[in-house]
């Protein structure tokens, strides 16, 4: 079994932003040499998600409006009382997972017709990582 390990920097230019990865995990993919196997992806902040679903702005509207609804930015939350400002991310990232396995199935990521994978960020503006973890044959 082989291995291949990618962190990934980003450093968003807004508080929230919703970033299509997709190309950049075919590319990790293809620089492991795995034709079968999985791929993890995993945000590696608590105010950060991974997902998957469509690439249209319509939905990514709509999930902005249901996380907002369900995790309000302004509210107060009892994680302020920390000196933090960021409770609304971090249920907004359990809202939306932290992480997605993904398979792989003769050296291509195995996603269905409208899959597209994003990096959520709800509380940017400055660095973050993510880690793309490639595991098989």
């Amino acid at each position: 079994m082989k291995s291949h390990t990618e962190y990934v920097v980003f450093n968003t230019k807004k508080r929230r932003e919703y970033i299509n990865i997709t190309g950049r995990v075919h590319e990790e993919l293809r620089k492991s040499g795995i034709q079968e196997g999985l791929v993890l992806v995993s945000a590696m902040h608590i105010t950060a998600a991974v997902y998957i679903n469509d690439a249209e702005n319509g939905f990514i509207e709509d999930l902005d409006e249901m996380l907002d609804t369900l995790a309000p930015l302004g509210k107060e939350y009892r994680h302020h009382r920390t000196g933090e400002d960021n409770g609304d991310a971090h249920l907004k990232s359990i809202l939306t997972h932290n992480q997605v396995l993904l398979p792989v199935t003769r050296g291509q990521l195995d996603l269905g017709p409208w899959q597209q994978i994003y990096y959520a960020e709800f509380d940017g503006r400055r660095p973050k990582r993510m880690i793309i973890k490639i595991i098989g044959e």
